[in-house]
């Protein structure tokens, strides 16, 4: 693992406050050949959740240049880029930490759910205890994620992924509290290409059987889900492989 703050390796006082202020947002992707899919996206989403949260904007070329920089020679990896404010600075302090890249799960996804909203759950904040802990839980009890879901039982969105709904020539994607992941918004970039319609509407708990496959997406890719709570869900291999192959036509972008 690499971690550079503003380009240069950390010291323990620029790390002071990120230990105990809990308070900035972040971006993940997965990074090949110095290329990753929707760039863009990326960098409009770090932008706006600064101006929102700090009232500031960041500069996009700053942000490039600090991945390029902690990526080095490793171009192949997967990438977290940290926004923060410290008190005394006029623009906001970006962290790069960079990892081993990781692909999406193959086999069939298990998800636990709980009643939990994120707080501000349209951005992709640092306070990230609610998901850590139902993350955990669901794994102790044999689960391979969370999925956060209303009181009344609307599904909103998985700890770490969003999920998708295929119903004919079509993908649902749920109404509610949520990220819009970038890999969601890639995918409504590709679908139409394999005639594949979206909409975003309230999905219930108690509908997931209706449909003909289920999903989740982050930056690592997609995956079948084959179970929910105690509710094992058909996975249409036609319907999926359509899915699969409209990730794999995301354009790459170079950093």
């Amino acid at each position: 693992m690499r971690v550079e703050i503003d380009g240069a390796p950390p010291t323990a006082a620029a790390l002071h406050q990120r230990a105990l202020v809990n308070y900035g947002h972040f971006t993940s992707m997965q990074v090949r050949d110095g290329r990753v899919r929707g760039l863009d996206l990326h960098l409009h989403r770090l932008r706006t959740a600064s101006t929102e949260l700090f009232g500031t904007d960041l500069d996009p070329n700053r942000v490039r240049g600090y991945l390029r920089t902690a990526l080095g020679a490793d171009t192949s990896a997967s990438v977290r880029v940290d926004v923060f404010m410290l008190p005394t600075a006029g623009v906001p302090s970006v962290m790069v930490t960079t990892r081993p890249p990781v692909d999406a799960p193959t086999d069939p996804q298990r998800l636990r759910t709980f009643v939990y909203q994120r707080t501000l759950a349209h951005l992709k904040h640092v306070g990230t205890f609610g998901q850590i802990y139902y993350g955990a839980l669901a794994e102790r009890e044999g689960f391979d994620e969370a999925l956060f879901v209303g009181p009344a039982g609307a599904i909103f969105e998985g700890g770490i992924t969003n999920i998708g709904f295929v119903e004919r020539d079509q993908v649902v994607w749920p109404e509610g509290p949520m990220l819009a992941g970038v890999t969601m918004q890639l995918l409504d970039r590709v679908f139409p290409v394999y005639g594949v319609k979206t909409s975003h509407h309230v999905v219930q708990l108690s509908d997931v059987d209706y449909f003909s496959a289920v999903f989740v997406a982050n930056s690592t890719g997609v995956a079948p889900v084959g179970q929910v709570d105690d509710r094992a869900l058909s996975v249409d291999e036609t319907a999926m492989e359509l899915i699969r192959r409209a990730f794999r036509a995301i354009p790459w972008d170079t950093i």
